[in-house]
């Protein structure tokens, strides 16, 4: 009976160690990492992009890995996600991973609005007011404002009650970046 047992446990343990050793021999991970930057630009670049990943380049861009946050959002933007396409322009906008370049930025901001992003509006209405990136059009820059503040956007609120005077939601540091280029 004794040998009967013992039989039966050497059978098992060699049956999961084959079934491991298939597992590995498939190339499985049998750890694989978790929560790291280098899982998250795996996943991104392996195309999947999800809520958290695509969140996870706001730290990566705040740690001043523009380069990565870049490739990140990227991704998520290609795949709908609204908040990439505002982090986009925000990179583009300030030349963080690469050439400043505001038509860029107003042109992921539209992508933005035009997806229903209230960030998106207020930021296309900016640009649309400012005429940067965009051919100016104060007119259309308050609708897309109207909207974002409908939806509940704060900001958008604050600069409507302001009468969409700028400096409201602009630091007067930034006030060289936004005059007339003529």
């Amino acid at each position: 009976m004794r040998l009967a047992t013992l039989a039966a446990g050497l059978l098992l343990i060699s049956a999961n160690t084959a079934l491991s050793q298939t597992e590995t021999d498939a190339g499985g991970t049998l750890n694989p990492e978790e929560l790291t930057l280098n899982r998250v630009m795996k996943d991104v670049a392996e195309g999947r992009t999800s809520m958290t990943i695509c969140a996870t380049g706001y730290y990566i861009t705040k740690s001043g890995r523009h380069e990565m946050a870049r490739e990140l959002f990227e991704r998520c933007a290609a795949a709908g996600w609204t908040h990439a396409m505002t982090w986009m322009s925000q990179l583009d906008d300030n030349g963080l991973g690469g050439p400043e370049d505001p038509d860029t930025a107003a042109e992921w901001d539209r992508r933005a609005a035009e997806a229903g992003d209230p960030i998106g509006k207020l930021n296309y209405g900016l640009d649309l007011m400012r005429g940067r990136g965009v051919a100016e059009n104060r007119a259309l820059g308050r609708q897309y404002i109207d909207e974002a503040a409908r939806s509940g956007l704060p900001t958008a609120k604050r600069l409507r009650a302001a009468d969409y005077d700028l400096d409201v939601v602009t630091p007067d540091a930034d006030n060289w970046k936004y005059a007339p280029a003529f």
